[in-house]
């Protein structure tokens, strides 16, 4: 059933989850890297997970999962590259759900679906009261560094930076939501210019000064 807070059992549902949707994990073995493609969401049954995400001061921890727990489900749902390293902690079991067992899940009992969307407003108010714990120098430093080492020089804007926010939080080791406010820190400070939806700065030292500048 339902546990607490929202999580996820596979007895939840009479739709066919047998065993063949189930995955074994030895402690230490990963289950995903980063930025692979993927079309699973993944309930943690037993063990628990760490999901890392690589950053500039190398690998973070993004979150702990254990029993009841899920998660993938932006590569169901989007069919986005895996954002984080997946990694069993200890040794685990999991279910593995694609996107149309989880659609016949939630069609079949529509408080699976509430329980999701419950679940995922539970993480986005979090990640907005940790983005309100962060100084912005916090946010900035990784996303400044990550613009000058990934800059290109341009003849007429200066220096170009190609990367999708997505790439840069990923670069930067952040999540999408902390890149989001910093870069806006830095148009808002005019260091940066959208330009035909490629960011660009006059020059790499004027970028580089805003992390000795008072916020």
């Amino acid at each position: 059933m339902f546990g607490e807070g929202g999580v996820l059992q596979a007895e939840d549902t009479n739709v066919g989850v047998r065993s063949q949707f189930e995955r074994q994990l030895a402690a230490g073995e990963m289950l995903f890297e980063e930025g692979e493609a993927g079309g699973v969401l993944y309930i943690v049954q037993s063990g628990e997970i760490e999901l890392t995400r690589a950053g500039i001061g190398g690998r973070r921890v993004v979150a702990r999962l254990g029993p009841g727990e899920f998660f993938g489900e932006m590569s169901v749902v989007l069919s986005e590259p895996r954002t984080a390293r997946a990694v069993a902690v200890a040794e685990a079991r999991l279910l593995e759900l694609d996107g149309e067992t989880l659609e016949a899940m939630c069609i079949e009992r529509p408080e699976i679906a509430i329980r999701i969307i419950r679940r995922l407003s539970t993480r986005l108010i979090d990640a907005e009261r940790r983005l309100a714990a962060l100084g912005i120098d916090d946010l900035l430093r990784p996303i400044v560094q990550t613009l000058v080492r990934r800059a290109e020089p341009d003849a007429e804007q200066g220096v170009r930076i190609p990367l999708t926010l997505r790439a840069l939080a990923e670069d930067a080791g952040l999540t999408m939501l902390e890149a989001h406010r910093a870069i806006h820190q830095l148009l808002d400070r005019k260091l940066v210019r959208l330009v035909d939806d490629v960011l660009v700065a006059p020059d790499l030292d004027t970028l580089s000064s805003c992390l000795d500048a008072p916020a």
